[in-house]
C-alpha cells in the first residue's frame, strides 16, 4: 500500500465521539457545538451556520459552521443586523425565513444570489428567549429537498433555537456571557462508524486497480487521495498533489470556471462535471460527486470538450511549467470581489464602509492585517483596521502627509507598491515598522474621480510573490473601496448637516410645568439621512393652561426638516397667543397653503386645562391619542377628523374635550409607532393601547422606553417615531 497515494481520514479513528469535545463538552461552547451537529443531522441539512449578536455592535458574528468550506463561508463571517441577508431578517423580525428555490433567493436577496448562484434551499431562524434575541441559525439543503420544511424539520429547528437561546441566557445569568470568537469555529459532523482496516485496504486496492482516475477532495477542495491512474492522467505524482487544490496546483485548471464547478458541487450537493485540456493535447473529463464529507472525482480521457461545458479559451492555456499556488485569480476570489462590490453599494457612512471592508477582506482575501486610511486636513486618518493592536495603530493615526512613510509615498505617486518579504520592505524603507512576524505587504492607493483620497495597507504572515493576477485583483479591490469611501464621505457631510438642522429645530428640553409630568422620545427610522419631519412641543400658555403639539411632515430630507421647523414655530406662536386647538391648526394650515411647500403635514394639538382637569384636542389627519385612566383602563380617543395641513386653505378643524384627571396618562405619537408594512393600523393602535394599559412601568421615562421597545418588537419600523407622554399630578 503506497503512502504517497493514500491519505487516511482520522475521523474513522474517533468512533462515536462528538464534535465540540475540544471546546469542553460541559461548557456552553461544547453544548452549542453539539446542538448544531444535532440539528444538521435531524433536519438532513447539508450546511449549518450559527450567528450570535456581537456585544456593543449592531452586528451578527458567525460563531460556528458545519459542512461549509471556510473559504465559501468567509464573506459571511460578520453581518450587520440591518443587512438584506436572510439571517439578519430572521433576527430582526424574529421569524423564520425560508428560501425554496434559486429564483426566490435571487429575487429576495440578490446579493446572496450573486455570490452563491447555485441551487440550494435555505432556512434562517432567530435564536431567542422571551426577553432577547441572541442570534440566528442558517441551514442549507440540496434542491432535492421538498418545497417546504416538514413538521419534523421545523420541530428540530425550533428545538435548536430554544436550546441555544437557553444556553446563551444561562451563560449571561452566570456572569460569563458567550462571546463569539474573532474567527468562527468549524464543527465537523458526527463521524461515521469506524471502517474495518481490512475493508479500507481492500477499497484502496480496488481503486488502484481501476483503469480510470479516482480522486477524493475534502470540503475545502484539497486532494486527500489520488489513485495511480488519476496521477498518470493529470501528469503529476500523487504525493506532490496531496493537500493541494487541483485548480491551484495544476496550471491547466487555472480557469475560474473549473473552481466554480467545485463550489457548485459543495453548495448544491449535486453531481457536476467539466472537461479540461491537459497540454499538449489530452482532453480529460472530470465528474464530481459530493456528499457531507467531501467530493469523489472520476477522471477519464475524452475525445474533446462539449461546447456548452468548457470555456472557449480552455484549450489556450499555459504550458506545463511548475505550478505555483495562488498565482491566478480563482472563482472564489472573483465571487468575493463581487460580494464586496454589492455590499459596498449599500453602505452609507465612512464608518460603515470601513467596518464592511475590514470584515470582508481579511477572511475572504487572506491577509492577516488591514489598515484603511483617508486623507483629512493634511493628515492620514485611520478609519478601520483588523489584525493590529490599538497601541500600534495609534502610533500612525494622524500621520502628516509630509512624512516619509510608505503610505504617504503611495498617496503621492498614486501607484500601488508590493513588498514580497520584509527584506524587500526594509531595503526600500530601512526604518519601516514591522508588526509581529508580518512578512509581506501591499500598499494600495485609493483613487476616486482622479483624486487620491486614502490608502489601503494589507499585510501577510508569510512572504508572498504577488503575481500579476493578484496585483490586478487587489488594485481592483482598492478602486471599489475608494469609490465607496468617496460616496460615504459625502453622505456623512450631508448627514451631519441634516442632523444639526433637525437637532436645532426640535426642543432641546421641555419646559418644567407645575402639576405636570412629561416624557418625550424621538427615534429616527435608521435609513436615508436619519432626518425627518416628526416633531413635538410643550407650550406654556398661561397660569392654568398648557398646550402640547405633535406632528409629522411628509418626507425624510432637509426640506421636510425645514418645513417641520416652520410648522412648529407657527403652532407655538398661535398657541402662546391663546388660540384654541382648532384655530391653531386652521391658522397654521393657511400659512402652509401660502408657502405651498409641496409636502403635507399631520398635526395634533392638545390644550391642557389643569385646574379643571380637562383636555381639548384637535387633529389634522394625525393618529388618535391614547388616554390611560387612573384605574389603568386605556382608550383610543375619538376626535373629529380634520384634513392634513396644506391641502385646502380654508379647511376647518373641530375641537373635542375629554376629562384628564390626575395620574391619567395622555400619549401623543406619530404614525411610526404603529405603522408598518402589511399591518392594519387600527389593530396596531389597539395593540399599543393594550400595551400601555398593562405596562408595569410607573415613571413616564420607563413607560416611554417600554412603548418604543414594544413597537420595535411587534414589527419592523420604516418611519421616524416621536412620542410625548403627559401626566397631570394635581
Amino acid at each position: 500500500m503506497s503512502d504517497s497515494r493514500y491519505v487516511s481520514d482520522s475521523r474513522y479513528g474517533r468512533r462515536g465521539s462528538r464534535p465540540g469535545a475540544d471546546a469542553g463538552a460541559g461548557s456552553a461552547a461544547g453544548r452549542l457545538d453539539a446542538a448544531l451537529v444535532d440539528v444538521v443531522r435531524d433536519t438532513g441539512a447539508s450546511m449549518g451556520l450559527v450567528y450570535l449578536s456581537a456585544p456593543g455592535e449592531r452586528m451578527l458574528r458567525m460563531a460556528l459552521f458545519s459542512g461549509a468550506p471556510r473559504q465559501i463561508a468567509a464573506p459571511w463571517a460578520r453581518i450587520p443586523v440591518d443587512a438584506p441577508i436572510p439571517v439578519a431578517d430572521a433576527v430582526r423580525d424574529r421569524k423564520l425565513v425560508w428560501l425554496g428555490s434559486r429564483e426566490e433567493t435571487a429575487r429576495r436577496y440578490p446579493r446572496l444570489g450573486i455570490v452563491l448562484p447555485y441551487d440550494f434551499m435555505l432556512a434562517a431562524a432567530p435564536i431567542a428567549t422571551a426577553a432577547k434575541v441572541w442570534g440566528g441559525l442558517v441551514l442549507l439543503w440540496p434542491v432535492r429537498h421538498p418545497a417546504q420544511l416538514s413538521g419534523t424539520e421545523r420541530t428540530a429547528l425550533d428545538r435548536f433555537c430554544r436550546r441555544a437561546g437557553l444556553l446563551m441566557q444561562q451563560a449571561e445569568d452566570g456572569g460569563h456571557p458567550f462571546v463569539p470568537a474573532d474567527e468562527p469555529r468549524s464543527v465537523p459532523p458526527l463521524p461515521r462508524a469506524g471502517a474495518d482496516p481490512e475493508l479500507a485496504a481492500a477499497a484502496h486496492d480496488f481503486a488502484e486497480r481501476l483503469p480510470m482516475g479516482c480522486c477524493a477532495l475534502d470540503l475545502e477542495g484539497r486532494i486527500t487521495f489520488l489513485n495511480a491512474a488519476g496521477a498518470q492522467l493529470v501528469g503529476r505524482d500523487a504525493a506532490s498533489l496531496r493537500g493541494a487544490r487541483p485548480w491551484e496546483a495544476l496550471p491547466w485548471l487555472w480557469d475560474p470556471a473549473f473552481e466554480d464547478r467545485y463550489r457548485a458541487a459543495v453548495v448544491s450537493r449535486r453531481p457536476t462535471s467539466f472537461t479540461a485540456l491537459r497540454p499538449p493535447d489530452t482532453w480529460l473529463f472530470f465528474q464530481l460527486y459530493p456528499d457531507e464529507d467531501g467530493i469523489s472525482v472520476h477522471i477519464t480521457p475524452t475525445g474533446g470538450p462539449p461546447l456548452a461545458d468548457v470555456p472557449t479559451d480552455a484549450a489556450v492555456g499555459p504550458g506545463p511549467q511548475p505550478a505555483q499556488p495562488a498565482e491566478h485569480v480563482g472563482a472564489t476570489a472573483l465571487y468575493h470581489l463581487t460580494h464586496l462590490a454589492a455590499s459596498l453599494a449599500q453602505a452609507a457612512g465612512v464608518h460603515e464602509v470601513a467596518e464592511l471592508v475590514a470584515d470582508q477582506i481579511v477572511p475572504a482575501f487572506g491577509p492577516q492585517g488591514l489598515v484603511l486610511m483617508t486623507v483629512n486636513d493634511g493628515r492620514l486618518r485611520i478609519v478601520g483596521h483588523r489584525g493590529y493592536s490599538e497601541e500600534f495603530i495609534n502610533r500612525f493615526d494622524g500621520t502628516p502627509l509630509t512624512s516619509g512613510l510608505t503610505t504617504v509615498q503611495v498617496l503621492a505617486t498614486g501607484a500601488p507598491v508590493f513588498f514580497p518579504s520584509f527584506e524587500d520592505f526594509q531595503r526600500a524603507y530601512p526604518s519601516a515598522p514591522r508588526y509581529g512576524d508580518r512578512d509581506a505587504w501591499a500598499f494600495l492607493p485609493l483613487i476616486a474621480s482622479g483624486r487620491t483620497i486614502g490608502s489601503l495597507v494589507l499585510s501577510y504572515a508569510r512572504s508572498r510573490s504577488f503575481p500579476p493576477a493578484e496585483r490586478a485583483l487587489l488594485t481592483s479591490l482598492a478602486g471599489l473601496i475608494a469609490q465607496a469611501l468617496d460616496r460615504a464621505r459625502l453622505y456623512d457631510a450631508k448627514h451631519t448637516l441634516a442632523h444639526t438642522l433637525q437637532t436645532g429645530l426640535l426642543p432641546s428640553a421641555l419646559p418644567s410645568i407645575d402639576g405636570l409630568d412629561v416624557a418625550a422620545r424621538y427615534l429616527p427610522a435608521g435609513h436615508g439621512m436619519d432626518i425627518g419631519g416628526d416633531f413635538y412641543d410643550l407650550i406654556r400658555c398661561d397660569a392654568g393652561t398648557t398646550a402640547a403639539a405633535i406632528g409629522d411632515v411628509q418626507g425624510h430630507n432637509v426640506n421636510a426638516a425645514t418645513l417641520m421647523g416652520q410648522v412648529r414655530t407657527a403652532v407655538h406662536a398661535h398657541a402662546t397667543a391663546g388660540a384654541s386647538p382648532g384655530d391653531v391648526l386652521a391658522r397654521t394650515n393657511r400659512l402652509l397653503a401660502d408657502l405651498d411647500p409641496g409636502l403635507f403635514t399631520s398635526c395634533l394639538i392638545a390644550e391642557l386645562d389643569l385646574p379643571r382637569h380637562r383636555v381639548r384636542l384637535s387633529t389634522a389627519g394625525h393618529p388618535p391619542p391614547l388616554l390611560r385612566h387612573p384605574d389603568r383602563h386605556t382608550e383610543v380617543l375619538g376626535i373629529p377628523p380634520g384634513l392634513l395641513l396644506g391641502i385646502v386653505p380654508d379647511a376647518e378643524y373641530r375641537t373635542a374635550e375629554f376629562p384628564l384627571p390626575p395620574d391619567a396618562v395622555l400619549a401623543l405619537y406619530t404614525d411610526g409607532l404603529v405603522e408598518s408594512p402589511g399591518v392594519d393600523i387600527d389593530a396596531a393602535t389597539a395593540e399599543l393601547a393594550g400595551h400601555l394599559q398593562h405596562a408595569a412601568q410607573q415613571d413616564l421615562d420607563g413607560l416611554a422606553d417600554a412603548l418604543l421597545q414594544h413597537a420595535r418588537a411587534a414589527a419592523p419600523r420604516t418611519d421616524d417615531i416621536a412620542l410625548l407622554l403627559i401626566r397631570p399630578t394635581l
